[in-house]
């Protein structure tokens, strides 16, 4: 008798095979690292110039930056830093990329045994968008860290807590995620007790060292930029410039090394956007709150206030430095994997940014920066689908907002709840 059952399509099991998973994961990888050791573009200055003077700093003289002088991040950015140095400085760019590699594969191990592997699959897609900026840059390590921390909140709320917090003190960012667990996790309690230890710690040895006030000179550092020529906020004046309007146009400022505008309303607009920023976080923590008290499951919560924040984080912005997308990759990964295909519309909309960006940066940005109008055409409809993705997380918080009975497993993904009254979330990978 032939066996009826049904067979998985060639493409499923593909994707459910972690040794697949982690084949790609070896040729993605790959194929980044030579894109960003011998591709013909600027994507690895700031590696190559800017993170091996801090760190050659710090060995030949003995200054180490956010101990002895102001820095605008905070203190254990120059841990990654000083730990691609461990072979010397001649070779520091290839160490750091094989460093991103190894912590990126760390959290790669997370995703993939994860109950929905087709989240590490995405991630994997996501990276290729981006491009060379994804492990160029210091917040590759945060979001690697940041995918860690948030796949272990339902199950070891201890860990996530410390894993975010070890995050935010590398680039602030990753308190957005320890916020939207506080908001929402039963286990806030000991989420933001190993958050405060690490804390702790961190501020208790910088000050050993002798930091003195430095230690949080991250927060003001860089209150007094202008507006980034890549922020949403700015495309206005990019615009205008590019109009031939009296006063705007783009200037490159030398001591933060990165393109500004200026016209008229800049320093307004300037001034305005952190207060703004604040005010917008605050709203959504809001409406998280709303969505839990109103009986939502707090892992669906969880994904979707998330995605609100750390997007907001980016297209509430005066700086929107292209490295920002790589944010984005630990809330659609958290969605995937507690949502499953109810949280498509965001990957889809999240890979289309990233794709985006990679073509403004590192390809493309002299272009931009002489105000190509295809350009121009590119960095707006990518800046106006940070803020379609950001309606997307506010809109489901508003849903997930209304009042409805309450949840027995509120830590649990939708799809594992003995009676799921959300059928929508529940999908099998």
């Amino acid at each position: 008798m032939m066996d009826a059952t049904p067979r998985p399509r060639v493409g499923n099991r593909i994707l459910g095979s972690r040794p697949a998973a982690w084949l790609a994961f070896a040729l993605v990888h790959g194929w980044l690292a030579w894109v960003c050791l011998y591709g013909r573009h600027d994507g690895m200055n700031d590696v190559s110039v800017v993170y091996r003077q801090w760190v050659e700093q710090a060995l030949d003289a003995g200054i180490v930056i956010g101990i002895d002088t102001a820095w605008v991040y905070p203190i254990l950015a120059i841990v990654p830093m000083l730990v691609a140095a461990v072979f010397g400085t001649t070779h520091y760019v290839a160490v750091w990329v094989a460093l991103v590699v190894v912590v990126n594969a760390v959290a790669f191990a997370f995703a993939v045994t994860s109950a929905r592997i087709r989240a590490a699959w995405w991630w994997l897609v996501f990276l290729v968008a981006l491009g060379p900026i994804a492990l160029a840059r210091i917040d590759a390590i945060t979001v690697s860290l940041g995918i860690i921390g948030a796949l272990l909140l339902a199950t070891r709320p201890r860990a996530a807590g410390t894993v975010l917090a070890i995050a935010a003190w590398v680039k602030v960012w990753p308190a957005v995620l320890i916020a939207a667990a506080i908001v929402t996790m039963r286990s806030r309690g000991r989420i933001l007790f190993s958050g405060v230890v690490v804390s702790a710690i961190v501020i208790t040895v910088a000050l050993v060292l002798g930091s003195g006030a430095r230690v949080f000179s991250f927060i003001t550092e860089q209150t007094g930029r202008g507006l980034q020529v890549e922020a949403p906020v700015t495309t206005f004046w990019l615009w205008a410039a590019f109009a031939g309007q009296p006063g705007a146009s783009v200037y490159f400022d030398r001591q933060i090394i990165t393109y500004q505008v200026t016209g008229t309303g800049v320093d307004v607009a300037a001034a305005v956007m952190t207060p703004l920023l604040v005010v917008v976080v605050a709203v959504i923590l809001v409406l998280g709150f709303r969505a839990v008290r109103g009986g939502a499951p707090a892992a669906q919560v969880l994904a979707s206030l998330s995605l609100a924040l750390v997007v907001a984080l980016i297209a509430v912005n005066k700086v929107g430095s292209p490295q920002f997308i790589g944010w984005i990759a630990v809330p659609i990964v958290l969605g995937l994997v507690t949502h499953g295909a109810s949280f498509r519309t965001p990957a889809v909309l999240a890979l289309v940014i990233a794709g985006l960006t990679q073509v403004i940066y590192p390809y493309l940005y002299g272009s931009l920066i002489e105000l190509q109008p295809l350009m121009l055409v590119a960095l707006t409809v990518r800046n106006i689908l940070e803020f379609v993705l950001l309606g997307w997380a506010v809109a489901a918080l508003v849903r997930w907002g209304h009042p409805q009975s309450g949840d027995p497993h509120p830590d649990l993904p939708q799809s594992q709840h003995p009676q799921s009254k959300h059928p929508q979330s529940k999908v099998v990978s």
